[in-house]
């Protein structure tokens, strides 16, 4: 006669609220001449620990077709414009909706060529509420993310 087995409890892990606080930061990558490119990271914890993730890389040209959308984040953020220059060698803090919408415009920006599109894309983005800037910020960094970010693209332009 076998015995039944007992159910055995498997220890379970408490989850706990994590103590940091989420932004942005702009890394200054120095070009040719005085142009610049642009790495904006997604950040987790205070200063003193801090964990970055890579979200979007922009080369001198990329950056140079959406700066009225670098100069508004940093504005808002607290910063004088005149931090974005080529010889930058500390991170720009974002605050996190500054970040998202800034964020956001330059991954559905960065493959698109024409200018026309590439305003209507970031006037579109900028008339979004904070609330859709993080829906779609959310997709377009998700799993399917190629999709979200053409899906993007055609919602707000008429190409």
């Amino acid at each position: 006669m076998t015995m039944p087995q007992r159910a055995t409890a498997v220890p379970s892990r408490r989850l706990a609220a994590v103590a940091g606080v989420r932004g942005f930061r702009l890394i200054v990558k120095a070009g040719r001449g005085e142009t610049y490119g642009l790495t904006v990271e997604e950040t987790f914890g205070e200063a003193a620990s801090v964990f970055a993730t890579p979200v979007v890389n922009l080369t001198p040209q990329q950056t140079g077709r959406v700066v009225d959308a670098l100069f508004t984040a940093v504005k808002r953020s607290g910063h004088q414009p005149s931090v974005l220059t080529f010889t930058r060698k500390a991170p720009i803090r974002l605050t996190e909706p500054d970040g998202v919408r800034l964020a956001l415009t330059l991954m559905a920006t960065q493959p698109i060529a024409k200018h026309e599109r590439v305003r209507a894309l970031v006037a579109g983005i900028n008339a979004m509420s904070t609330e859709e800037t993080y829906y779609w910020y959310s997709k377009c960094i998700g799993v399917d993310a190629n999709r979200a970010r053409k899906a993007i693209r055609t919602l707000l332009s008429d190409y």
